[in-house]
């Protein structure tokens, strides 16, 4: 039997995770649906056909925040027959993992085996690791390799290792018994991957997850905050959706929409939380300090001149021990 304050703390749980779990879609993540359709279709038809002709790819290019890891459980999750890898499940359309640290060709490879439920001796060369995960990727039947952080799989300074990564990549497309397409997401430093490497470039097509702005996206967010607000029971508050308040949600969140939208879930949270009946400015402004421990000054929510605050630098430091902390959940033992 819970206690009246652990019934509240459930009660809001439950709807914060009802928001977490909805998913808004915008031009981008279309243009992302559009292009991953094609890819699968063409690929079912080739396996009914028997033909396997090289697979082609996408790579989702943006920076920390902008909605591009979210995009992509979306597209995997909107096709109830793609098998994910799964436990106890033989066939895994889709491999999906994140790039470990440190990104050695190696040791991605080793992640790859591990994650197909192969783990190998770690004395192996790279040439026989990639070796055995396209074998596996063939005997599970995959269409789709995800690789996300993909940027840190293209972070060594030696020509020749990055050279390798490319061919790696080309040669999983290529493969002429079982080709795989590549899925990449990672930082905008994820480009310069394709300036090695024209057939590479010809074959995995950029999909930029840009940077919001007022201009563009004022009236599509000011329409998020007030369906996200009545998701939550809640009404808004005319101030929100007055333009510079939108402006200070935008610019708090350093201009990316994946993080637009946490700010706004985190408000809705404080709103709860404090029982109120309607979605303020100070619950943005609670938000926002909670997530960053930044001052009263620093808060673009609370601050005059709020477009003099470095708001992408007081969310980085954040998301970078995150990042760090998710490194080494996923490290094996």
């Amino acid at each position: 039997m819970m206690t009246p304050a652990q019934q509240k703390a459930f009660d809001i749980g439950q709807k914060i995770m009802a928001l977490q779990r909805r998913f808004v879609t915008h031009a981008r993540y279309r243009e992302l649906e559009a292009k991953f359709d094609a890819l699968l279709y063409h690929r079912r038809a080739g396996i009914e056909l028997g033909q396997h002709h090289e697979a082609h790819g996408i790579a989702v290019i943006g920076r920390s925040g902008s909605g591009k890891s979210t995009a992509i459980r979306r597209l995997f999750s909107r096709h109830s027959d793609l098998q994910l890898l799964a436990d106890g499940v033989v066939r895994a359309d889709v491999v999906s993992l994140t790039v470990p640290s440190p990104a050695t060709l190696k040791h991605v490879g080793h992640s790859c085996l591990q994650a197909l439920g192969y783990p190998i001796r770690r004395d192996r060369t790279s040439g026989i690791i990639w070796e055995l995960v396209q074998n596996h990727l063939r005997q599970r039947q995959t269409m789709f390799l995800h690789l996300d952080e993909a940027q840190d799989f293209y972070s060594s300074r030696f020509r020749s290792e990055m050279q390798d990564v490319v061919n790696t990549l080309k040669s999983i497309m290529q493969n002429r018994i079982w080709p795989v397409g590549i899925i990449l997401s990672g930082m905008p430093g994820l480009m310069d991957l394709f300036d090695l490497d024209t057939q590479l470039a010809r074959r995995i097509e950029p999909i930029h997850f840009a940077p919001v702005s007022y201009t563009s996206d004022g009236k599509s967010i000011r329409s998020v905050v007030e369906q996200y607000a009545h998701a939550g029971c809640l009404g808004v508050e005319a101030i929100i959706l007055q333009a510079e308040t939108v402006r200070r949600l935008i610019h708090a969140a350093s201009d990316e929409f994946g993080l637009v939208i946490e700010i706004i879930i985190g408000a809705i949270e404080e709103a709860l939380v404090a029982e109120r009946k309607t979605l303020g400015l100070r619950d943005f402004a609670s938000a926002f300090r909670r997530r960053t421990g930044c001052i009263d000054g620093l808060n673009p929510f609370l601050s005059e001149d709020f477009l003099a605050i470095n708001a992408g630098k007081l969310l980085s430091s954040l998301e970078r021990e995150d990042r760090n902390w998710r490194r080494k959940r996923e490290e094996p033992a």
